[in-house]
């Protein structure tokens, strides 16, 4: 795979989870663009043939939905902030597992301080 393609495929998972925390503060429109695109696999073509609009608008309003989920996310950090909880919570289940609970505290109180920040 090249580096363009890889790209677009963590772009894609990256709205795709955003999408995930911030798709109802969304139009209604704009989800069913949104998830017929990246959801459904739907070119631009067979989205304005189903809303009939034009390609552009579908384009349109995909860039727009874009910038508004991206947007969310740099006010809100509700992904960044579940992710480094999930990867905290997996660690801290590795080191009880390990029975090290001296750095299983310390893990615990980072994803205390991540909860609390917000």
């Amino acid at each position: 795979m090249q580096g363009g393609q890889r790209m677009s495929l963590e772009k894609t998972q990256y709205l795709t989870q955003l999408f995930s925390f911030y798709g109802p503060l969304l139009t209604a429109m704009q989800q069913r663009y949104f998830e017929d695109y990246y959801f459904n696999d739907l070119s631009l073509a067979e989205i304005s043939e189903n809303a009939e609009v034009s390609r552009q608008a579908v384009y349109d309003n995909l860039k727009r939905t874009t910038r508004l989920l991206e947007d969310y996310e740099s006010k809100l950090n509700l992904n960044r902030n579940f992710l480094a909880i999930e990867q905290l919570s997996q660690q801290a289940l590795s080191l009880i597992d390990k029975q090290n609970y001296i750095e299983t505290k310390d893990t615990i109180r980072k994803i205390r301080q991540i909860i609390e920040e917000n």
